[in-house]
């Protein structure tokens, strides 16, 4: 009797075992969740910005613009985070000395290597991260001058014109506004460029004139030769200045400045 109770007590602890187990098997599956961050953070960027193509202006596949007015140059760009990195230098050619009224168009942008001339132009960079805006301006620093002693030293009512500009960039920003077209006064008074208001013009831009045409002209020895040149870039010689066989030459000074009420 004492046997026969005792596998009675085992067989019911296995079947409460057995209901045990078959209640733990309908409990639902726990979760949790936890949250981590992430960050970044800039600063203004005060390294130099090289020139870009201003057809297609890639950061990642700067530039090397030939200056057709110095074999040493280009200068190079300004510093800081709102800077001025590049502007052509204006070669308007060897040209005939003419009685009449003449205009005579810059020859288009060269670079070294393969790329392609392009239209003349300037850039800017501004990488300041404040979205205050601002403002390019540019001054011709005097009239014509030959570059060597002669009679007739001055181009007298020679005026340089910038005209339909195209603004170009990888950023995504609000572009800033071009001014067209552009007429310097060889005075010195300063002529808007380019113009951004605050929360706009953020980035590299690149503001080029015209487009480039192959034109045929003569060199000093009368052969037919080509040239790329420019036509919205132009300089007007009146017909009643006298020229003398030298050169001529001025400067432009182009300036780059944060917007006064946003400075």
């Amino acid at each position: 009797m004492k046997k026969k109770q005792m596998i009675t007590t085992a067989a019911a602890t296995v079947l409460a075992l057995t209901a045990l187990g078959g209640a733990a098997t309908t409990y639902a599956a726990e979760s949790s969740e936890y949250t981590s961050n992430g960050a970044v953070k800039f600063i203004p960027n005060t390294d130099p910005t090289p020139p870009v193509n201003p057809v297609d202006p890639d950061p990642d596949k700067p530039v090397k613009p030939v200056d057709p007015t110095d074999p040493d140059g280009p200068n190079p760009g300004t510093d800081g985070p709102l800077s001025i990195d590049y502007a052509s230098s204006l070669d308007f050619g060897l040209n005939k000395i003419s009685n009449k009224d003449q205009t005579y168009f810059a020859r288009a942008q060269a670079y070294e290597g393969d790329t392609p001339a392009s239209p003349n132009y300037v850039q800017i960079s501004d990488n300041r991260g404040n979205n205050g805006g601002w403002v390019l301006k540019v001054k011709q620093n005097g009239q014509f001058k030959a570059a060597t002693t002669t009679l007739n030293d001055t181009l007298t009512g020679a005026v340089i014109t910038l005209d339909k500009p195209t603004v170009a960039s990888n950023s995504t920003a609000v572009a800033p506004v071009a001014e067209k077209p552009v007429t310097l006064n060889p005075n010195g008074t300063e002529s808007v460029v380019l113009s951004a208001v605050k929360n706009t013009g953020a980035g590299t831009w690149a503001n080029r004139w015209g487009t480039v045409e192959a034109v045929t002209e003569k060199d000093a020895e009368g052969n037919d030769v080509q040239a790329n040149v420019t036509k919205d870039v132009s300089l007007f010689v009146p017909g009643s200045t006298p020229k003398d066989a030298v050169n001529y030459k001025t400067t432009l000074t182009w300036n780059l400045s944060d917007i006064p009420e946003n400075a």
